[in-house]
């Protein structure tokens, strides 16, 4: 485990974390489960039916006696659920309708997180990531001055740490949603102990090249720097210069980047998911995610090819956003 994650699982150990886990009858969130609960570094709340639990917890050799269950088809408080979640929802489904929607695992969890019976949510091991997100955008919501939630990895190698965003989300961005993106991944740089030096990366330095797609990365710097004027950001880079200082020199002398950046908006979807696994994969980059920001309260999404231990990872990063 790399040093970030080491030190975050010891500032939470004793802290009792709340994170529920809507796949409990999943081997590699029940491995994950009994890890948390004995580290005593987060409290898992696992969803489904007890007995199902336990068989698949046995099966998985997973020790979950510390961990807590819930049913979303047996749960004592569910009409106070229903009554809240009609109320989150503004009318838009009746009491009936709330029944069955909140039988779903994903928007069950989200709930409890909304409630406050839960800190944090973690799910997608067997759901997509619309399953996922979709309830947190309409229960736990975006942040006050946010449009839209992003998905960023802090991408880790021995002592170096770095940011890369959008990796999850949104898939073609405009302006707006990158100096949003820009912001909350300095946002979230902080939380680690990055001090954010933001990029708006592109297939041109300061002009070199102009169009379409540099011109919405250069509308989405003057945005960032009207939402946050405090923040170290500058563009549209290409990644050599945001990251090589002789590269940097020759190309931007004098922008306040000079090849020190450590957190990087990528201008599209495709552009940051092919990034961040070029550097995992090519670079032997730990990458640590997607990590949702934006929302209100943690909700973050696994991936369906995920092991035990990046759900363990990913708890962990919810527990800390929380």
């Amino acid at each position: 485990m790399s040093h970030l994650l080491t030190g975050i699982e010891n500032s939470l150990k004793e802290t009792d974390k709340r994170i529920v886990f809507p796949e409990g009858y999943d081997a590699r969130i029940l491995t994950a489960a009994d890890r948390l609960s004995q580290a005593r570094v987060v409290t898992p709340i696992l969803l489904g039916q007890p007995e199902t639990i336990r068989q698949k917890a046995a099966e998985a050799g997973a020790d979950i006696s510390q961990c807590e269950w819930m049913d979303p088809n047996d749960h004592p408080d569910m009409d106070t659920m229903i009554e809240a979640f009609v109320e989150r929802r503004k009318g838009k489904v009746s009491a009936d309708e709330a029944k069955d929607i909140l039988r779903d695992e994903n928007y069950f969890g989200t709930m409890l997180v909304h409630m406050g019976q839960a800190d944090g949510l973690v799910s997608g091991a067997a759901h997509s990531t619309t399953e996922t997100v979709r309830p947190a955008l309409q229960i736990i919501k975006t942040k006050d001055g946010v449009q839209k939630t992003s998905g960023v990895f802090i991408m880790i190698r021995g002592e170096e740490k770095y940011v890369f965003a959008d990796c999850a989300i949104n898939m073609s961005p405009d302006s707006q949603d990158l100096a949003e993106t820009a912001t909350e991944s300095a946002t979230t740089a902080k939380l680690f102990d990055i001090d954010p030096r933001v990029a708006m990366l592109s297939f041109s330095t300061k002009g070199s090249a102009q169009s379409e797609e540099t011109d919405k990365v250069v509308e989405a710097l003057r945005l960032a720097q009207n939402k946050d004027a405090s923040l170290v950001i500058d563009g549209e880079f290409q990644f050599d210069a945001a990251f090589v200082p002789d590269v940097a020199a020759k190309k931007a002398p004098d922008s306040v980047l000079q090849g020190d950046a450590n957190v990087f908006i990528f201008p599209s979807l495709e552009a940051g998911n092919i990034g961040y696994k070029i550097a995992q994969r090519l670079g032997g980059f730990e990458a640590v995610g997607p990590i949702l920001q934006g929302l209100n309260k943690p909700v973050n999404d696994l991936s369906r090819g995920c092991s035990a231990d990046d759900v363990y990872s990913l708890a962990l990063i919810t527990a800390m956003q929380a």
